[in-house]
């Protein structure tokens, strides 16, 4: 797969973060936001003329690409510095060096074509664009998102980094890089909005480099070989074939309801939660995987219904139980709750990863794997979730953007060794099958 012209960097960055200027940080901002507007204006003029200019010369001119080039690399910036991705000031000019920073190509070539028509090409990017930062439009109104139903990832994970930069005098690294990939992705947009780039942005989790390997009791795998494709037909009434699943996982719920009392006083006891209370539980959180990556696209065979293990493409595979802290157990209730607010986030990005994912299958008969690994990463996420609110693990679920990585240890596996123990230096990819093309960018 070829790079994409605009690449997130991160570098110099400790992760620890001064409590004076997190608790100040909206209002040490006040002069960006001031600034970003006046630039935002200058912007736009420079959009217009851009388009004009490279719908005739099938190339952006130097002088606009440098200008616009430069905005959306002051824009990446302020916003890491805004949300808490990075602690130093921000320059006001978008030069180089910012702890989170943009490598942006040169002007190329692009599709005459693809510019006459770039604001009906920018749809379902708006969507997406929208659902991971907030506010696709910048400025304020990315923190007044916080306080509504229409939270972004971006925020979401921005307000759990300040109450805990406040706690800890550091960002967490989960939420350090949930915040980069929002951002990674708001830049390709602008990016390409701004005729930067004829490259459709990538929404895939894994097209940020230097991430850790995952290690986490509740993690995803790959078994067989699922691939991109997918039957019209059965996308077309995807909705439909997935209402016995959604009934049956609701009748489920119930005795989960009662399962997760039991288990809560049991492993309050004991200090490990019973063996067969683990299994059950373990079995629905599988299922619910299931169902809701048949669902939402991420993955094409119809589940079973009991979430057997090895039984499905992508997997939740959920480690053996473990001695687990009482004290963990006994507040479990209250230290779910930041998890949960994110999971909604995480929850919003599957439901418009699973919409769009739809049209595209329609229309050609594949999901693009950028939104089949975006749609992994969020089910993910809410897998380890819910495990830990019924008490599989008291590991917090990983906030961060990472699909495949090492199986913690008493993990149960159902790949094959190959898959789950990798030779070498691990690079953990969630890729397309070998016999499909990567789709060009993973849009």
């Amino acid at each position: 797969m070829r790079e994409h012209p605009i690449r997130l960097v991160v570098s110099d960055d400790d992760l620890e973060r001064l409590r004076i200027t997190v608790f100040f940080r909206a209002l040490l901002a006040v002069p960006h936001f001031i600034w970003l507007l006046l630039w935002s204006i200058a912007a736009l003029l420079a959009a217009i003329a851009s388009w004009f200019a490279t719908l005739a010369l099938a190339r952006s001119p130097q002088p606009l690409h440098r200008f616009l080039a430069a905005y959306v690399k002051y824009v990446t910036q302020f916003y890491a510095y805004l949300h808490l991705a990075a602690e130093r000031y921000p320059p006001f000019d978008g030069q180089d060096g910012y702890p989170v920073d943009l490598r942006i190509a040169a002007p190329a070539r692009q599709s005459r074509l693809g510019v006459l028509f770039r604001g009906v090409l920018l749809l379902p990017a708006v969507l997406l664009v929208s659902v991971l930062v907030g506010d696709p439009t910048g400025g304020l109104g990315s923190l007044v998102t916080v306080f509504t139903s229409n939270v972004g990832l971006l925020p979401a994970v921005a307000l759990l980094a300040w109450f805990a930069s406040l706690a800890r005098s550091a960002t967490p690294r989960g939420l350090r890089d949930a915040i980069l990939y929002p951002l990674s992705y708001g830049a390709q947009f602008w990016a390409y909005a701004l005729l930067l780039t004829d490259r459709y942005p990538d929404s895939d989790p894994q097209a940020l480099a230097g991430l850790p390997a995952l290690e986490h009791p509740i993690r995803l795998e790959l078994g067989e070989r699922d691939g991109l494709r997918r039957s019209r037909l059965t996308v077309f009434f995807r909705a439909l074939l997935s209402l016995p699943h959604i009934v049956w996982l609701e009748l489920w719920g119930v005795l989960v309801l009662f399962a997760a009392i039991a288990i809560w006083f049991a492993t309050l006891v004991r200090g490990r939660s019973p063996e067969r209370l683990h299994r059950f539980l373990a079995a629905y959180v599988r299922y619910q995987f299931h169902v809701y990556a048949f669902l939402y696209l991420v993955a094409n065979p119809f589940p079973g219904f009991v979430g057997a293990r090895g039984s499905y493409p992508l997997e939740i595979a959920v480690a053996e139980r473990a001695p687990q802290n009482r004290w963990k157990t006994a507040f479990r209730v209250l230290l779910v709750l930041p998890a949960l607010l994110l999971a909604g986030a995480y929850g919003a990005v599957a439901n418009f990863v699973g919409v769009l994912a739809w049209f595209s299958a329609l229309a050609r008969g594949r999901v693009p794997l950028g939104l089949r690994n975006a749609g992994a990463l969020a089910l993910r996420y809410q897998s380890q979730v819910f495990s830990y609110a019924l008490l599989l693990t008291d590991v917090y679920p990983y906030s961060g953007p990472v699909l495949l990585g090492r199986p913690a240890e008493g993990a149960t596996s159902s790949t094959s060794s190959a898959a789950s123990e990798p030779q070498g230096p691990p690079t953990w990819r969630l890729t397309s099958s070998p016999d499909e093309p990567a789709d060009g960018g993973g849009r």
